[in-house]
């Protein structure tokens, strides 16, 4: 689905709505395990076991960690921030410890692929952007396994289902970005006049795509703004720009802008 988006070619095929397996989705996460447990509690089980077994082995591995017991729970309190601005001072504040060395552990999480980091996308003659990271847990299965979420919490709270929705979008993304013939960056835009775009995909010749995420079934051209005003500030690099929703249809919006289906993230390229 990536390579035809990078090309320009937005034909693409829609499977419809989801409903309750979007949230499926969500809860259960891609890692092979998990989808193997029918249960919220064995799947919750095994992302603990797997926590304590990286904790451990891996990291302590890979470094000399003074306090390991701090490592799940500052995990969860990324988990916590996935798809928001990074906000290092609120991850810090339960501990006993300085910022340089909760940074410090915060960043062996991303060298054992549990978060990333999205930085601000930006163009130099631009002065009013916003350049603070954003960051994502890698797998939302694990993120949800971390704050205690099932179902009834996503169906009911609408910003947290946003949130792990765009973290899960940006993840298979990435994965499908890996074995695209076109070398891309994925970064985030929001400006201080409050418009803002999830997810931009750049090219190395500077194309681009943009991605926005909505937790609903319907789409209205408002849900466009920052895809717009990102569009006017790139010109003719600007190959796309996309509004996920779980709808059953790929809707034209504009030159260059169409509401998709979440669904679509899964067509085979051609």
């Amino acid at each position: 689905m990536l390579s035809k988006l990078l090309n320009g070619d937005c034909d693409l095929h829609s499977e419809g709505k989801l409903n309750e397996r979007l949230i499926d989705y969500i809860l259960t996460g891609g890692f092979p395990e998990p989808l193997r447990r029918k249960t919220d509690r064995r799947r919750n089980q095994w992302y603990r076991n797997y926590i304590d077994t990286l904790v451990q082995r891996d990291i302590r591995d890979l470094a000399r960690i003074n306090n390991l017991d701090a490592m799940p729970k500052i995990l969860q309190l990324v988990s916590a921030q996935s798809a928001q601005l990074l906000n290092m001072t609120h991850i810090a504040a339960p501990f006993q410890m300085n910022r340089q060395t909760i940074k410090s552990y915060f960043i062996l999480l991303q060298h054992i692929f549990l978060v990333d980091v999205l930085p601000a996308w930006h163009a130099n003659r631009r002065k009013r952007l916003i350049k603070t990271p954003k960051v994502h847990l890698t797998d939302t299965g694990l993120a949800s396994a971390l704050l205690g979420i099932n179902r009834n919490r996503l169906e009911t709270d609408r910003d947290m289902l946003g949130h792990l929705l765009e973290s899960f979008i940006y993840n298979e993304l990435r994965r499908q970005a890996s074995w695209c013939d076109t070398a891309v960056q994925f970064y985030h835009f929001r400006d201080k006049d409050q418009y803002e775009v999830d997810i931009v995909i750049e090219q190395s010749d500077g194309g681009i795509v943009a991605v926005e995420v909505k937790a609903a079934a319907t789409v209205t051209g408002k849900d466009f703004k920052g895809l717009k005003r990102l569009q006017s500030m790139v010109g003719d690099h600007f190959i796309a720009g996309v509004v996920f929703y779980d709808g059953d249809m790929i809707l034209p919006f504009g030159a260059g802008m169409f509401a998709m289906p979440v669904s679509v993230l899964w067509e085979k390229s051609q």
